[in-house]
C-alpha cells in the first residue's frame, strides 16, 4: 500500500484549503488487512454519503447526522468505521457544552491495485515509465497545447510550445494531427530474446472543449513499424477526472481511456482484441540503445479527431506511459 503523505496532512483546518488532491493507492498484494477495511468501509451508501458531504467541509458528528437525516448513534458508528479505515480524520475541539468531534475526509481518490501474476525467473521483464512530456521529437498541428498540473505551458495553439524546455512537466498534451515520439532506454540484457511488448497509456480524442461523439484514428508505431490503429470514440468531459486539477475548467477535456497495446509472437492486440499481424521479432528490439514509440494520427486517417494524452496527475489514472518487455535469456526455453 502506498499513499500521499497521510501523516503530514496537517490539522483539519488545512485539509480543504491547500488545493492538493490526495490519492490513496491500495495494494491488494501488500497490506491486505487495510485494503479489506477500506473496501468494507465503502460498502455502505450512508458512509459514501458522509464522504461526499465532507468533500469541501469539515463537520461535527451532530452536523453530519442532521444534514444526512441519520440518527446520531448511526452516524457515529459510520464515522467510527470510516476512521478505522483511515478514510477520515477526527479531532476533539471545545464546544459550548464540553467537546465535539470534528471530522475531515482524508482522500479525494482511492485506487485499488489488483493482483497481477508475477514474472517467473524464466520469463523476466523490464518495466519503464516515461513522463508524457519527455518525448524526443514531435510534429503537431493546431489545435494543440500542453499543461502541467499547475497551469498552461507556453502558448495555446502554437506548435513551437512543444519545444519549450518546460514541456517535460506536461501532464496533459493535446493536438489535432501529427505525432509524438518517445525513446525508452533499452534495458534488455545482452543475449536476451524479447517475447512480448506492452504499452499502456491514458488517451482520448481531441475536440473543441469536449465531445462524446468524436472518433479519432490513433496509430502506434514501435521502432518505425506500424503496429495498428485504434479508433478513439470520444473526447471525454462533462464530469471532472479523478486527478484533473480543479482549476482546469469543466468545459474542457477531463479524462481518457486506459489502453493496453500488446505485441508478441502471434501478433498485435489492443485490450485483448486483435489489431494486426505484426509480431515481436519485426520490431528488432535488441538492435538499438532505445525503443522508439510513436503515437499519432496518420495524414490519410479517415477520422482526424486528434489526441489528448494524460500524465499521472491528470485524468483518471495515476500513471504516465508504461512500457514492459518480457524476454528470455539465450539458451533458455520460454514457458
Amino acid at each position: 500500500m502506498s499513499q500521499i503523505e497521510p501523516e503530514n496532512l496537517g490539522s483539519l483546518a488545512t485539509l480543504h484549503s491547500d488545493g492538493i488532491r490526495r490519492v490513496l493507492t491500495l495494494d491488494s498484494a501488500g497490506d491486505e488487512g487495510h485494503a479489506e477495511r477500506v473496501l468494507k468501509a465503502l460498502d455502505s451508501s450512508n458512509r459514501i454519503r458522509i464522504l461526499r458531504y465532507l468533500t469541501t467541509r469539515n463537520a461535527s458528528v451532530n452536523e453530519i447526522a442532521g444534514a444526512l437525516d441519520l440518527p446520531l448513534s448511526t452516524a457515529a458508528l459510520h464515522i467510527e468505521t470510516l476512521e478505522e479505515a483511515g478514510l477520515i480524520q477526527t479531532e476533539l475541539e471545545p464546544a459550548s457544552r464540553g467537546l465535539r468531534k470534528m471530522c475531515a475526509r482524508m482522500y479525494d481518490t482511492i485506487v485499488l491495485d489488483l493482483p497481477r501474476s508475477s514474472p517467473t525467473p524464466r520469463t523476466p521483464m523490464i518495466e519503464l515509465h516515461m513522463p508524457i512530456g519527455a518525448y524526443s521529437d514531435c510534429r503537431v498541428t493546431t489545435t494543440c497545447g500542453l499543461s502541467s498540473e499547475h497551469g498552461l505551458i507556453g502558448m495555446v495553439d502554437d506548435p513551437a510550445t512543444f519545444y519549450e524546455p518546460e514541456r517535460v512537466h506536461a501532464q496533459l498534451i493535446w493536438f489535432r494531427s501529427g505525432w509524438l515520439e518517445y525513446h525508452f532506454p533499452n534495458r534488455l540484457p545482452a543475449g536476451a530474446k524479447p517475447e512480448a511488448l506492452t504499452l499502456s497509456m491514458e488517451i482520448c480524442s481531441e475536440a473543441p472543449h469536449y465531445n462524446l461523439d468524436w472518433p479519432s484514428d490513433v496509430t502506434l508505431w514501435v521502432n518505425g513499424v506500424e503496429i495498428g490503429t485504434w479508433i478513439s470514440p470520444a473526447d471525454f468531459g462533462g464530469e471532472q477526472g479523478h486527478l484533473t486539477p480543479e482549476w482546469w475548467t469543466p468545459n474542457n477535456t477531463q479524462y481518457g481511456l486506459l489502453k493496453l497495446w500488446h505485441i508478441d509472437g502471434e501478433g498485435a492486440k489492443i485490450d485483448g482484441m486483435r489489431m494486426s499481424e505484426v509480431v515481436i521479432s519485426e520490431l528488432h528490439l535488441s538492435e538499438a540503445p532505445y525503443i522508439a514509440v510513436r503515437i499519432g494520427i496518420k495524414p490519410d486517417a479517415r477520422h482526424v479527431g486528434g489526441i489528448n494524452l494524460f500524465g499521472s496527475k491528470f485524468g483518471n489514472y495515476p500513471q504516465d506511459l508504461v512500457l514492459r518487455v518480457s524476454y528470455h535469456r539465450s539458451g533458455e526455453q520460454s514457458l
